[in-house]
Order: structure tokens, then sequence, then C-alpha cells
């Protein structure tokens, strides 16, 4: 957990309690989240396991009286801890400056320096510059990428190869940079921390060291395959799984999953967007599946029973009342998408009556008669009428 981390998430507000919050209304707000979110009670939610740790991080914090009082001393700083200068404002690197503040960066003449001071909250003392090859683990990037799958295949779930190109460490030089048989040496500007730092006023800040572009390390005898950047694009394959019911338009992150991470440092993710192709028979809404079926004339007016197709099922009897107009939706209980739960959405069934196109003499008589018994129901009144209104 870096330093910006820290710094950027709310903690009170994780565990929805106030900043006044005493430490029994801190306990009970984190037992029940915990209970609610533990992984136990969630099998296979990512995103509930994701909300149980950050949860377990907030409380680790507040719970403890010493970090919450550090925790709140760095998040209560004027400006969020921005310096000024000339009347503007300059960003800096907090965990630069929390982890090495460069011989002794004061804070508005207190005689601390902000490493001394919130060292304990971050793990990091701030016994000044760190000296050696020791340099900062970063996390990979993340990757997106797109699957296109079948109806079906989107439905019942599916694990698919997916063919990823990403930056890694050069395999030639094992990341150094070096050319084989060469080793880097320690940037002598910043003695291999990676970093110069630069005083404004009050406020101290780093940057990228200018010699070594923030690598610590100085090639002299470039790797002729990298050119001394240690990185090189690479391809790999992984096998993907794909949840059952997933959705057009869905976004799926596979924690742990995208860019190698440098010196040590953890992959990124990988985000896969989802793209459904269309079925012939069903759509979708939802985690509800949806049908149009044609019916005939008689059978919307008179009433009937009618099979009906499921997805990658038996058919099922619907019942159509006597009177069911066009365009009228029926459910069909549990014969929808999958849930992550385990239960199934609904299969909505829409009435789409057919006018015949050609009729028999039997046909034609037996509706003129219809028509005759329903002569003096003038189904536009009300419309003509409306539409005279201003």
């Amino acid at each position: 957990m870096s330093t910006k981390d820290y710094l950027e998430k709310d903690y009170y507000k994780v565990l929805g309690v106030a900043k006044t919050a005493s430490q029994e209304e801190i306990k009970k707000s984190y037992r029940k989240l915990a209970r609610k979110y533990h992984p136990d009670a969630n099998k296979g939610d990512a995103e509930a396991e994701d909300r149980f740790k950050e949860v377990s991080e907030a409380y680790d914090v507040l719970s403890d009286e010493k970090r919450r009082k550090e925790y709140d001393a760095v998040r209560s700083m004027p400006g969020g801890f921005r310096g000024q200068q000339g009347g503007g404002s300059f960003p800096f690197d907090l965990g630069d400056l929390f982890g090495q503040t460069g011989g002794g960066t004061q804070t508005g003449g207190t005689g601390e320096r902000i490493g001394d001071l919130f060292g304990g909250l971050f793990g990091r003392g701030g016994g000044g510059r760190t000296t050696g090859t020791t340099r900062r683990a970063r996390r990979g990037a993340d990757v997106e990428t797109e699957v296109t799958l079948s109806f079906g295949r989107s439905m019942n779930g599916v694990t698919v190869p997916i063919k990823l190109t990403s930056e890694a460490a050069c395999n030639a030089c094992r990341g150094t940079g070096a050319k084989a048989g060469t080793v880097p040496r320690v940037c002598p500007n910043c003695e291999g921390t990676g970093h110069e730092t630069r005083n404004l006023g009050n406020f101290g800040f780093q940057e990228p060291c200018k010699d070594c572009h923030g690598r610590g390390l100085v090639v002299d005898d470039p790797c002729p395959i990298c050119h001394g950047s240690g990185r090189a694009t690479g391809t790999r394959t992984i096998q993907a799984r794909i949840p059952a019911g997933v959705a057009d338009g869905q976004k799926i992150r596979l924690k742990g999953k995208g860019a190698p991470g440098e010196n040590g440092g953890p992959q990124g993710d990988l985000y896969v967007n989802i793209k459904v192709l269309p079925h012939k028979v069903f759509g979708r809404s939802g985690d509800n599946l949806t049908l149009s079926v044609p019916v005939t004339f008689p059978e919307a007016a008179l009433g009937a029973e009618i099979r009906v197709p499921t997805f990658q099922g038996q058919p099922v009897t619907l019942r159509l009342p006597e009177g069911t107009p066009n365009g009228r939706t029926f459910r069909v209980k549990g014969r929808g998408a999958p849930r992550r739960d385990g239960t199934k959405g609904d299969l909505l069934v829409t009435v789409d009556v057919q006018v015949p196109q050609k009729l028999d003499d039997q046909a034609r008589e037996a509706l003129a008669r219809l028509r005759e018994a329903n002569a003096g129901d003038d189904l536009r009144v009300d419309l003509l009428q409306q539409a005279k209104q201003e």
C-alpha cells in the first residue's frame, strides 16, 4: 500500500462513521460490514471480496489510536499537501516526500521533518536519503481487451484463451538494461534513490533524477535488445473464465492478470469488455430474456393455450385469456439469464397478433358477421374528439 493510497482513501467513509466516532462505534460498524461482505457469505463475488478488504484496511488504521491520530494529521494538512509559491500551487509525490526528505525539509518552522512526523503511519522513517540500489516497486499497468461470444456461450459461461501483448522485463538483460556480462552502477547524482529534492520555500518535493530518469541506476553499456530501458514487449496467453449470464457491454475485471510489475511490484489488472452476438429468437433485458410469439386473431380473441420455447430447455405452455391484446407481455418465472447468486431471471413473452393475409369464403363470412355484431362500437370516437382540442 502506497502513501498516495492512504491519503486518497477516506477510511471513515469506508466504515460509514463520523470522524468523531468512538472506538466502540468504529468496531460496531466494522463487524456489521465484515459480516455482510465476508468471502464465506459471498462465494465467487469479487466485488464483495474487494469491499471486505477495504473495510478491513480501514479498521486496521482507525482501531489503532496512534495510527488513527497520524492518519487524521495527514489529512488535515492545509490544501491537501500543496505548497504555495508566488500565489500558485504545485503538486508533489507524497510517497517520495514521506519516505525520503532529502536532508531536512522543514514544515512551517516546527523543526520536524515530514517523514519523521508521519513515518509511523506509512511504515517508513524519515532519516534522510536512501543509499544503495534498492528501487521502488511499481505496479504493472492495467490492460484492456475485448472478447466476442455467441449468445449461448454468454448464457452458459466459458473459459476463453486471451492473447495479450504488454511490456515486461527484457529477457536478454533480465530487466537490468545492461548488456550481457555487464551490470549497471548506482547513479552518483541521486545515490540510487531515483529522485532529486527541490526546495521551494517552506516545502520540498522530489522529482525523477535527470541522470538516471528515476531508475536509480546508470547503464554504461546498454542492452542491444531493450536499449537500456530494461523493458521489452512480449506476448502471453491466459485462460480467462467468463461467468454464466454475462451481458453485452459488460466489463469483467480479472485481478492480477494485467501487465507485470517492475522491481517486484504486483501485476496490473485485466479488463475484458464483453460483446455478445444477438440470438435469432431470444433477446435480453437485464436478467430477463425476451421473446416475441405470433398468435392468431381467434387465439387472441377467444383465448388459447400455446406452447412457447425456452432457452436450451423444454417448451412451456402459456395460457392466453380471452381478449388478449396485441403487444401484451406474459412472464414465465425462472427461465431467464443466470445471476451471480445461482438464480435466474424470467422469460418475458410478448404476444404478436397476426392478421390473416388470405381468407376463404367461410372465414370471410364469419368476419363479416363479427363486424356487423360490433357495428355500434366506434373505437375511434374518443380519438377524433381529442384531436379537435387545442
